[in-house]
């Protein structure tokens, strides 16, 4: 069935494979070549379109990332030289608090000196002043003592004349 067939005037169907491929893959190149060169092209182009559309993209993105890069570095340079502002304000600030602190401390511990000086002076003074007392209460008990042993009536009443005497001459000069 698939042998040679015989040809019905000069058109006929060949069906040995191995002599027809070349000539019906040469047809069939032709055909496709005539009539897919526009869809082909056509194909090729809206291919070529696309892909420069993406590098076109990709490049507009590209921009845009390295314009949005150049911003956060120069963001990133500005937090930086913050927080080293903010790092050597916050040193500055804590000596400044140190030497506040050590300050005040001296003052207080002056204060201190001073109310312990005061202190001191004046328990110095209440003792001096209890010494002079128990010196001074000694002495008129030695005082009167002595003037009690020593004292006889006659001596007691020329000494209280003596005295009213004083006091009547004191009287007449005020007046």
């Amino acid at each position: 069935f698939l042998g040679h067939w015989p040809s019905a005037g000069s058109f006929g169907v060949n069906t040995d494979i191995l002599a027809t491929n070349p000539i019906n893959l040469s047809v069939v190149l032709g055909v496709l070549i005539f009539f897919g060169k526009g869809v082909l092209s056509d194909l090729l182009d809206n291919r070529k379109e696309r892909i420069l559309n993406t590098i076109r993209n990709s490049e507009e993105l590209r921009g845009g990332a390295i314009e949005r890069l150049e911003k956060a570095r120069a963001r990133l340079r500005k937090v930086e030289m913050e927080a080293d502002q903010f790092r050597v304000n916050g040193y500055s600030e804590i000596e400044r608090e140190k030497l506040n602190l050590i300050n005040s401390t001296y003052k207080i511990l002056e204060q201190l000196e001073n109310y312990k000086n005061e202190t001191i002076y004046f328990e110095q003074q209440r003792a001096i002043n209890q010494v002079r007392q128990r010196v001074f209460q000694q002495a008129l008990q030695g005082a009167l003592g002595t003037l009690n042993s020593s004292l006889n009536n006659e001596l007691h009443l020329r000494t209280i004349s003596a005295n009213i005497g004083l006091f009547g001459v004191m009287k007449e000069i005020t007046d």
